[in-house]
């Protein structure tokens, strides 16, 4: 018996790759304002360290534009995967965030995993089978319609839709119920971006 659920495009078996970077945050060390400055910080690193696989050459101005490009796509992406890995992880688990990135081929992976209260659950799944089943784009704007009506919304799904809409990427997850603790899911969710 399985105890997790793939939804959307998720990968499971990354093939080996040379070109892959791999941050632990522990969720409990520092303040939550201290952390939201440290997802800014950790994206733009990421962002840099992937940059220095597609160098420019000054020859052509293609590649000034290609790597400014993918240095703010990945820098976006990252940032939105940890602030909402840091957003809603249930720090009574003692369990670390994770963040991942491997260049393949033609495609970035952006990886992010954190624990959440089950009780989190049927929102984010909501969340979950919109972007799946729905075009980002329509997606996009009921969302920003959904989110000038209600004054309470912390789980919106919108930095999900707009990586989407304005990057062109794929996402995925794969939700792993805990075996131990029922009230306890692992989400790692999936952002694959072409380059």
């Amino acid at each position: 018996m399985k105890n997790y659920e793939i939804y959307g495009d998720f990968q499971e078996n990354i093939p080996d790759s040379e070109q892959f970077l791999v941050i632990s945050f522990s969720p409990s060390s520092i303040p939550l304002k201290q952390r939201w400055r440290n997802n800014g910080l950790s994206a733009d690193f990421v962002a840099d360290y992937l940059t220095t696989f597609f160098p420019i050459n000054e020859n052509e101005p293609s590649t000034i534009e290609r790597q400014k490009e993918l240095k703010g796509a990945v820098s976006y992406i990252a940032n939105e995967l940890l602030e909402n890995a840091m957003k809603f992880h249930d720090e009574s688990i003692d369990s670390t965030i994770q963040f991942r990135i491997h260049l393949l081929n033609e495609n970035v992976l952006l990886l992010s995993k954190n624990c959440i209260s089950s009780k989190y659950w049927p929102k984010f799944e909501t969340i979950i089978n919109d972007l799946v089943t729905h075009d980002p784009t329509d997606l996009y704007m009921t969302q920003i319609e959904k989110l000038a009506e209600e004054e309470d919304s912390n789980i919106s799904g919108l930095g999900l839709i707009t990586i989407c809409c304005d990057y062109g990427a794929k996402l995925g997850w794969k939700i792993e119920t805990n075996t131990e603790n029922k009230s306890v899911l692992t989400v790692n969710t999936m952002v694959r971006l072409n380059v």
